[in-house]
């Protein structure tokens, strides 16, 4: 069986929507700002896509068809991740932010400081077993 025209609309609009909204599109490409720091860009993307067609009735002598597809592509900038001595920061770019993603963005954070935390704990140990010999 032949290829229906409303075929050959969808495809080439589906192969132009994964040209413009690739993975690269969602997790940018990283930028550097000096020797330590990288910045990578996180993007939300939103994809609407419609086709459609008709064949021109049986009365008609000629095979005819009318159609057309379309599509839309929304590009939104959502966040960036900040990469410098060899830690990860996460800076958003929503102002209505919910709970949940505060205490995701806050985790580095608090870990950083649990660490730090633990060490001078642990520093403070080990002064106390030296002044004790």
């Amino acid at each position: 069986m032949a290829e229906h025209p409303v075929q050959g609309l969808m495809g080439a609009t589906v192969e132009k929507i994964r040209e413009m909204a690739d993975a690269n599109t969602i997790i940018g490409s990283p930028i550097t700002l000096d020797g330590n720091t990288t910045i990578i860009p996180v993007s939300k993307v939103t994809l609407g896509f419609a086709s459609g067609g008709s064949d021109v009735g049986a009365k008609s002598t000629k095979e005819m068809f009318g159609g057309g597809s379309g599509a839309g592509v929304s590009i939104t900038p959502i966040a960036f991740l900040v990469v410098k001595d060899g830690t990860v920061r996460t800076v958003q770019l929503a102002e209505h932010v919910s709970p949940i993603d505060n205490a995701i963005n806050a985790l580095p954070e608090l870990v950083d400081k649990l660490a730090a935390l633990v060490k001078k704990d642990n520093a403070e140990k080990k002064e106390e077993e030296t002044a004790e010999e």
